[in-house]
């Protein structure tokens, strides 16, 4: 049995993983989703101060505070930038990283940093224009996502804090001996920031690397192939 704790991707929550529960549950494992301070059902706490080093810190206060061990952090989206930190100030606690189509930041990297200068510029542009200068607006859904789904996402991602994707990592490599792997999702149209990240991974030693054919949320689009995908990799399936 696996203890999986998700740290979720930006503009989202914990319940965006709602139907990864069950499919989870009936492999044996655990799953725990919390959500940021300022998103979700947390959005009424959204503030111009809330950063990276707050949403590591949220984490790290659930693992604390409910006395959580031996656990698989999954990583997912901006995800990869906290679990990354949680991991780094908690490895003590922590058995296995899984990035999911996520950052996978080295020691003062930010997310805009890790984003193609053009891509940062635009972001910035939206955070001056209808971001009031310190929140950035969700993005277009993804083509994979269906179309009876979208009220229940629009209505429930919220903008993200600036100031999570400017704050550069600060990492003491306190982590670099926790196993994991990462999920390259595949199946996205247009630009991918994450394959990048799949070979930054490839060059770790003893990390495994995935290929999913999915969408950039695959806990939304495949939570059972995702389910069994994560099953086997906390089983010591072999790289794909």
């Amino acid at each position: 049995m696996a203890n999986f704790l998700v740290c979720h991707g930006a503009w989202s929550g914990g319940w965006s993983w709602a139907r990864m529960r069950e499919p989870i549950a009936r492999r044996g494992h655990s799953l725990l989703t919390p959500t940021y301070t300022g998103l979700g059902e947390r959005s009424h706490l959204r503030a111009p101060m809330i950063d990276l080093d707050l949403h590591i810190a949220d984490i790290a206060g659930v693992i604390e505070f409910e006395d959580l061990r031996k656990l698989v952090l999954i990583g997912h989206s901006y995800g990869g930038m906290v679990a990354t930190g949680v991991a780094d100030r908690m490895p003590d606690r922590v058995t296995m990283l899984i990035y999911l189509d996520a950052f996978v930041p080295e020691d003062g990297e930010s997310v805009l940093d890790l984003r193609p200068a053009a891509e940062a510029d635009r972001m910035r542009d939206q955070v001056s224009g209808p971001g009031d200068g310190w929140r950035l607006p969700p993005p277009p859904l993804a083509p994979d996502v269906a179309e009876e789904d979208f009220d229940w996402l629009n209505q429930r991602r919220s903008w993200m804090p600036f100031r999570t994707y400017t704050q550069r990592i600060k990492l003491t490599g306190a982590a670099r001996d926790i196993p994991g792997a990462y999920i390259h999702c595949t199946g996205k149209s247009g630009g991918d920031p994450f394959k990048a990240m799949a070979e930054r991974i490839r060059a770790r030693p003893g990390w495994r690397c995935y290929e999913l054919d999915a969408g950039h949320t695959p806990n939304i689009t495949m939570p059972e192939t995702l389910a069994e995908l994560l099953d086997q990799i906390v089983g010591g399936g072999a790289v794909h």
